[in-house]
């Protein structure tokens, strides 16, 4: 078993946060308080090769396998500390592209994929509903048929990137069908008559990633914007999910390496009662349950990307995403903690980390919907 990685991937990962540092970290601390996204950022990323990376080269990609794109969203992760973006880079990226590239017709890769590797059009899909969350199944959006046309009705809540999206893949029910079969899904551009972004939502964290509602009154959406065969929505979402499930904390990764290397830096500097506060015990063993989260969670991921290349990777998926978001938060407390009323503070940038890794258990299915998973594929 070799767990090296290439020159070339390590060479990667570290130019993605030499980027990340220089580029992405401007006016962070007003971004954030006044959840304000970074058009200039997000189109620095599109220059890096950013929201290529997973894209065929042959569609305008960078062709980079997923463990390499893995790795350079970890780097990312690193340099920059603006989670929101990297979070909005990996709903387009997992949610949108990599669907389109798996069912897309030759017209709507070649109609969308340029524009969303380039930064000049952003997108996200959108399949939460007021009623439907994890139960995906029970969405009220629906689609009827109208000669050439679908008519869609409905409303998205909690949908990301939605106050600046070009193009939405919207999932709906067909009424007259079986819920397993019922779905299928749209490209939508947001001009479409009858489309509507109708509450721009107020987050705890992620505050740089905007977050509306979406509303769809008989929005008429033409046969050629149909993304795969009717009634293939639910194969779209869960495929989109594997991959967003074990990518997506990548940058995570690039976070709690950070927050690990400025809490030791700290313990060694900060001195209490006469000696360095790395000394304390209790102080250590924070440092040290950082440190063996970071790595379990690391090889959660890389296994997950690696496993996801050669087929299949829900357990692995699930596992990632499960332990990794849980250990963000656990990490990102321990770092408030070490850093006492200066990491509380909001100038710190420490409990800036916090607040945003408290959504990585609930987004691309909940921590529940996580254990739901394993424990339906060991039997229970």
């Amino acid at each position: 078993m070799d767990f090296s990685l290439s020159e070339e991937q390590r060479d990667l990962r570290a130019a993605a946060a030499d980027f990340a540092r220089g580029e992405l970290d401007r006016d962070l601390e007003a971004r954030d308080a006044d959840s304000t996204f970074s058009r200039d950022a997000w189109r620095a990323c599109a220059r890096f090769g950013i929201q290529g990376l997973p894209i065929p080269k042959e569609l305008g990609g960078g062709g980079a396998d997923i463990l390499t794109t893995v790795l350079v969203m970890e780097g990312l992760g690193y340099g920059c500390h603006d989670n929101g973006l990297i979070f909005s880079l990996n709903a387009q990226m997992w949610s949108l592209e990599l669907p389109l590239v798996k069912f897309g017709t030759d017209a709507q890769k070649q109609a969308y994929l340029p524009g969303l590797i380039a930064g000049e059009l952003i997108g996200v899909h959108a399949v939460t509903e007021p009623e439907s969350g994890s139960d995906a199944f029970s969405m009220r959006t629906r689609v009827e048929r109208d000669n050439d046309c679908y008519v869609i009705t409905g409303t998205k809540q909690y949908i990301t990137n939605a106050p600046i999206a070009d193009v939405v893949l919207v999932f709906a029910a067909h009424p007259d069908r079986s819920k397993t079969a019922g779905i299928s899904a749209f490209l939508v551009e947001t001009d479409t008559p009858g489309f509507s972004v109708s509450r721009h939502l107020e987050k705890m964290g992620l505050r740089t990633s905007p977050m509306a509602e979406l509303v769809l009154d008989e929005c008429r959406i033409p046969e050629q914007n149909r993304v795969g065969p009717e009634g293939a929505g639910m194969a779209i979402f869960n495929s989109a999910m594997a991959w967003e499930r074990s990518c997506i904390l990548a940058g995570a990764l690039g976070a709690m390496q950070r927050q690990l290397e400025t809490c030791v830096e700290y313990a060694r500097e900060r001195r209490q009662f006469g000696q360095p506060i790395g000394k304390f015990q209790a102080v250590a063993d924070k440092v040290a349950d950082m440190y063996l989260r970071l790595e379990a969670a690391r090889l959660l991921i890389y296994q997950a990307a690696w496993l996801g290349q050669q087929g299949s990777a829900v357990a692995a998926a699930a596992a990632a995403k499960l332990f990794t978001s849980e250990a963000w938060i656990a990490s990102s407390l321990d770092a408030v903690q070490i850093h006492g009323a200066y990491g509380y503070m909001r100038e710190s940038g420490i409990e800036r980390d916090l607040r945003d890794a408290v959504a990585s258990t609930i987004y691309s299915g909940t921590s529940e919907i996580q254990r739901v998973i394993l424990s339906g594929m060991l039997g229970l």
